[in-house]
């Protein structure tokens, strides 16, 4: 891959499918800088890729803050070069039935995945525009479809799939593209926080949901990686628009 001068962003890459996203993206040559809440968290995920040759840098911000999103990636274009590889992959999630939901896990979760998504693309759009080359990867979900609990969370992950076939009417022509992931059941710490809400043991539950999907196991964040690494590639340039659901099935 002719991918050595590109310059990577990965948000919510300290843990998790973000830091298997970054370590993959540096493998394929490029520079990534990883975006999370806390940069000594990032220590991990940047040592890995620098202690395996590559090039990293952490930084601090809040995705879902114009000013902390617009400085981060300033900062990038400074240090790494102009970032042509966006992967928006922060999330959280406050997961409650509709009842007990209160506004302000509604407004944490969708302000994370719909407003950190358009601040970070926005901010990022204009170095893609200028070289004439782009990825942009959301990463959705399998909740994008309905799931029980999660009413925030599966607004957001639907919200994105349609900001993404936007961005890749919009910026086509300029030699962008834009394309999200749906991930079903990947072994993090998010889904492990599941499991305690539900009050099950997490290898309990992950035998319940793998029961459930026709390769007959659950994912891992490299599973979403390799699917990240493809669409963020010099070959996809002709892939746009598209949800690639990454569930070990068929989806309903």
């Amino acid at each position: 891959m002719n991918t050595k001068r590109r310059t990577a962003i990965v948000t919510g890459a300290a843990r998790g499918i973000g830091a298997a996203i970054a370590r993959r993206l540096a493998a394929d040559g490029m520079a990534v800088a990883v975006i999370d809440l806390d940069e000594s968290a990032c220590a991990d995920t940047t040592g890995s890729i620098n202690d395996a040759g590559g090039t990293a840098m952490a930084l601090a911000a809040d995705v879902a803050d114009e000013a902390a999103v617009n400085k981060a990636v300033a900062g990038v274009a400074d240090a790494l070069g102009p970032p042509t590889v966006l992967v928006n992959n922060a999330g959280v999630t406050r997961d409650d039935l509709l009842f007990k939901m209160t506004a302000q896990d509604w407004d944490t979760v969708v302000n994370v995945h719909l407003r950190g998504s358009f601040l970070m693309s926005r901010a990022v759009q204009g170095h893609m525009v200028e070289a004439g080359f782009g990825r942009i990867v959301n990463l959705s979900s399998t909740s994008a479809l309905g799931n029980r609990g999660q009413a925030n969370y599966a607004a957001a992950k639907a919200g994105l799939q349609g900001f993404t076939k936007t961005l890749a009417i919009e910026l086509g022509r300029y030699g962008v593209t834009a394309n999200a992931i749906a991930p079903g059941f990947i072994e993090t710490e998010m889904t492990a926080a599941t499991a305690q809400r539900l009050g099950m043991d997490f290898a309990d539950l992950k035998k319940a949901a793998a029961d459930q999907i026709a390769v007959g196991r659950t994912g891992r964040p490299d599973d979403i990686a390799h699917a990240a690494a493809f669409l963020a590639g010099e070959e996809a340039g002709f892939v746009s628009g598209q949800v690639l659901y990454v569930a070990g099935g068929p989806t309903n």
